[in-house]
């Protein structure tokens, strides 16, 4: 197959330090490629994806994260570049709706966002011409009226992901500086388990700022230590040294890469069980998930869990190679005209489990 692959203009492919998405998208070029098939990617032209990238696309522009006239301008580009190409697969917002798609390609596209009111009218449009991917089931039971293909949970390239002792003392937590994501939760939990907290988080948009200085700043003491943002190799040595992942998300994240990431390193979550969380965290075995309320005292069980079954959990369900192989299933389908689109595909799709 001739794969295009399109995503924003903001962050380059792969990304240096945040970037889920891209992250996720440089895993699938890199497989598909491994797999002996043609891969075009219409990114940034700073991405250093080792595929065939689209020509004509712009550097990095993150000054205008999240502006309908970057994406709209990105797109434009990509899809002139992607006029020769077997299936497309589009994991931006604007991109499903284009109209100057080339005729004949199947489209698919990934919802890599929560599904309110906005991006379900939205995607219900998307639907219409291609195939919708959810990237978890409780993501998917928010809008069950958005006719969702598959259901295809994000995978990691393990190779890169070296095992920790988990001997160093401390917890851990890894994110974005916003309330949503439980840094706040995170240092009270720490407190009350005893536990000293290491924090590498995201700070560069003027909200991210903001909060960490009015409300995160104010709090800090001895009992943490803030690192910053950090790049893939620092995130694995901080996380695969920690007796246990924190990850008291306040939101239904649909889909929380970051607790794959520690489970990998052998690090046991610990975390509120809302949004995908009980996909991702075997209760028990590879961490524990509660209300916040109760986190503290579930943090010296999951420090005793084995990290070897927290590894092999993720090498058998979060690898890259089965996300890559399901991608292609999928895409075989559609060229082939085995899903109409408009039509749930997956009889999972709605269920939280």
């Amino acid at each position: 197959m001739r794969i295009g692959l399109v995503t924003g203009p903001w962050i380059p492919v792969p990304p240096a330090t945040y970037g889920g998405t891209e992250r996720v998208v440089d895993t699938l070029a890199r497989g598909f490629a491994a797999a002996g098939h043609e891969v075009l990617l219409a990114a940034p032209a700073d991405s250093t994806c080792p595929v065939q990238l689209v020509p004509g696309m712009r550097p990095t522009d993150y000054e205008g994260l999240g502006t309908t006239l970057a994406e709209l301008s990105h797109v434009a580009r990509a899809y002139d570049g992607l006029q020769d190409v077997d299936i497309i697969h589009d994991h931006t917002l604007a991109g499903p709706l284009y109209l100057h798609q080339p005729a004949g390609v199947p489209l698919a596209t990934t919802i890599h966002g929560p599904i309110h009111a906005e991006a379900a009218d939205i995607y219900r449009a998307v639907a219409r011409k291609g195939a919708v991917i959810a990237i978890s089931r409780d993501q998917a039971s928010h809008a069950p009226d958005v006719p969702v293909t598959r259901v295809i949970h994000h995978g990691m390239d393990l190779s890169k992901v070296p095992v920790g002792t988990g001997k160093g003392g401390y917890l851990c937590f890894v994110g974005r500086s916003c309330p949503d994501k439980g840094l706040l939760e995170a240092i009270t939990i720490a407190r009350q388990a005893g536990m000293h907290l290491k924090i590498a988080v995201k700070m560069r948009e003027p909200d991210e700022v903001r909060y960490f200085r009015e409300v995160i700043e104010p709090m800090l003491g001895p009992n943490e230590d803030f690192v910053g943002e950090v790049d893939d190799a620092r995130k694995y040595r901080l996380m695969g040294e920690a007796l246990a992942f924190l990850n008291p998300i306040q939101w239904s994240e649909p889909f929380g890469l970051v607790m794959i990431e520690a489970l990998a390193t052998g690090t046991p979550v610990v975390g509120t069980s809302i949004g995908s969380a009980p996909e991702i965290v075997d209760h028990g075995r590879t961490g524990f998930l509660g209300g916040t309320a109760e986190l503290a005292g579930l943090v010296p069980a999951a420090a005793a869990l084995d990290r070897a079954v927290c590894r092999k959990d993720v090498e058998e369900r979060f690898s890259a190679e089965r996300m890559v192989a399901e991608h292609l299933e999928l895409y075989a389908d559609l060229i082939e005209g085995r899903i109409r689109p408009g039509v749930p595909q997956d009889s999972r799709v709605y269920q939280n489990r």
